[in-house]
């Protein structure tokens, strides 16, 4: 299996902590900035472009991705609509991609952390109706929990990398998710095994990391891929 691992493009809240360097004024499940959907649909492209070699390192004539899986977050369902009209692939909805802390609003008051429910069904239907849902969600908003500590992102990335290798391990599927950084840097732990280390896997907006399955072997192929984008929009 080759996996990609692909962060959303830039929503308002990416560009109100690089503008301002303080999330104050952060919603709770933010939209694409315009740039945002500029780098998404450059992405698109790229991923779309080529007849892709059976053993192409780096891509050079293509991707092929064979699955889409997308976070729940709208900036993450965003992006991979963006690139699942390009690959005329549809997203399928993949509740664990999503990012640490899940739904949430800070009380600037007490600093505490507040779960909110989330995008509907009906929501997802009437703006993302590529969007390919769990039969199990429904009206009431997909989160509807507590804030998510950081502690508990750990056992979702395993439950995600079992349950990934379980459909895809040992097969010649090329799988991208659109997911976040912070899911990433547990992810990335995660996989190469070394442990709850005080580590930091940059990673940008809408950019890509390569990993191959090969047997029991994970093969990082490259990271935080961006050189499809101008210089003015990687952010």
């Amino acid at each position: 299996m080759q996996f990609y691992f692909i962060r959303h493009a830039q929503s308002s809240n990416n560009l109100l902590y690089d503008t301002t360097g303080s999330s104050v004024g952060r919603v709770e499940d933010p939209e694409l900035t315009e740039t945002g959907r500029h780098q998404a649909q450059l992405l698109a492209e790229f991923l779309a472009r080529g007849n892709p070699l059976p053993n192409g390192r780096l891509n050079r004539s293509g991707f092929g991705i064979t699955h889409l899986y997308t976070s729940l977050m709208v900036r993450a369902v965003a992006t991979a609509t963006i690139i699942g009209r390009a690959l005329n692939l549809a997203p399928v909805a993949w509740e664990d991609l999503h990012e640490g802390g899940g739904i949430y609003l800070e009380d600037l008051e007490t600093g505490m952390k507040i779960g909110q429910p989330g995008k509907t069904r009906a929501y997802f239907a009437t703006h993302y109706p590529e969007l390919v849902l769990p039969a199990t969600m429904n009206d009431a908003g997909w989160w509807n929990r507590p804030f998510e500590e950081y502690e508990q992102v750990f056992p979702r990335a395993e439950r995600f990398l079992n349950a990934l290798m379980a459909q895809h391990g040992n097969t010649e599927d090329r799988v991208a998710v659109i997911s976040h950084g912070g899911f990433y840097n547990v992810l990335m732990q995660t996989i190469f095994k070394i442990g709850r280390a005080n580590v930091w896997f940059a990673l940008n907006n809408a950019a890509i990391t390569r990993i191959d399955f090969v047997g029991e072997e994970a093969v990082l192929v490259y990271a935080n891929r961006t050189d499809f984008l101008p210089d003015e929009l990687v952010t």
